[in-house]
């Protein structure tokens, strides 16, 4: 007996009615359409109430440390916020629907915290994908917890939306960025930005910097510095060897900066379609979830933001 084709994974989307969360259901409506899935949008919080045969119930496991909150809240205010979650999601799945009506959308409405709820789902998706800021975000402010929370934590690639206007165009033109630095995570990074840049047929920018803070004032005039740049250039060419060769579709653009790492990827972010980033780099601090450059970026970049954690590195 011949074996089916796998089902897909989705992109997920984590949802909360925000003009954030409704760019970031359109961008991954696209590229749902792009990588021929289906697209799953949930919203999750602690006030729903926990009971067998709640539609977001089956399959996601640990509701009880929410299940007292919801027991001694009023039966008829839960029933609002459930109702009106509800509506929620049925407003993102018509944004889905009017920029990429062919891809199959799924909602779930789900009990408990949206970062373990949306790190949960992430074991099952190609993508998850948040917005940049939520109900709670105020303009301006910090990126805001969900999204850094999910970044640091998820089983798949993270998108953070952001550089676009509330309701304005997806994105669609420009290259893809990738920070190369040599680290593992910058490897993993630069397997799905190469992924990315083919998937989507535009060239791909592999930025790599360095500084000489470090170096004493007196010995800085004795430096060859256009060696030193040499030599990163060919750190640089190394370390893109290997995949150019896999992707010779993607034309790539080398950058070599004497510049700081986030400032550098921030600049190059104008323009830019999509920048991929690994959730901490070489100088990130052991047992820290998200780097400061990635942190950085996901409060700053003019793009979408793709975080990716080393242990995603695709074969």
């Amino acid at each position: 007996m011949a074996s089916r084709n796998p089902v897909p994974r989705p992109v997920v989307v984590g949802i909360d009615g925000s003009r954030s969360a409704l760019d970031a259901v359109r961008w991954a409506a696209v590229e749902a359409e792009r990588r021929r899935t289906g697209l799953r949008l949930v919203e999750a919080f602690g006030w729903l109430p926990v009971e067998d045969g709640e539609p977001g119930h089956a399959g996601h496991a640990d509701h009880a440390d929410h299940a007292d909150h919801a027991d001694h809240a009023d039966p008829s205010y839960r029933e609002v916020l459930t109702r009106a979650a509800r509506e929620r999601l049925d407003v993102a799945g018509a944004a889905a629907a009017l920029v990429a009506p062919g891809v199959p959308v799924e909602t779930d409405l789900l009990t408990g915290d949206p970062i373990p709820r949306l790190v949960a789902e992430s074991a099952a998706a190609q993508l998850v994908v948040v917005g940049d800021r939520g109900l709670a975000g105020i303009t301006g402010l910090l990126v805001g917890s969900v999204a850094t929370g999910v970044a640091a934590r998820a089983a798949c690639p993270t998108v953070v939306v952001r550089g676009t206007e509330p309701g304005g165009p997806i994105p669609a033109v420009g290259p893809v960025v990738v920070g190369v630095d040599g680290s593992p995570v910058s490897e993993a990074a630069l397997a799905c930005a190469f992924e990315e840049a083919s998937a989507r047929g535009v060239g791909l920018v592999a930025l790599h910097t360095w500084r000489d803070t470090m170096v004493d004032g007196s010995v800085a005039p004795l430096i060859d510095w256009a060696a030193v740049e040499a030599e990163e250039q060919q750190v640089l060419a190394e370390r893109l060897a290997g995949w150019a060769v896999k992707y010779p579709d993607v034309a790539v653009e080398r950058v070599v900066a004497r510049d700081r790492p986030a400032h550098a990827l921030r600049e190059r972010s104008r323009g830019a379609q999509l920048l991929v980033v690994g959730s901490r780099g070489r100088g990130g601090l052991v047992g820290t979830l998200l780097g400061s450059v990635s942190q950085t970026l996901l409060h700053h970049a003019a793009c979408p933001v793709m975080v990716v954690r080393p242990d995603l590195a695709r074969s």
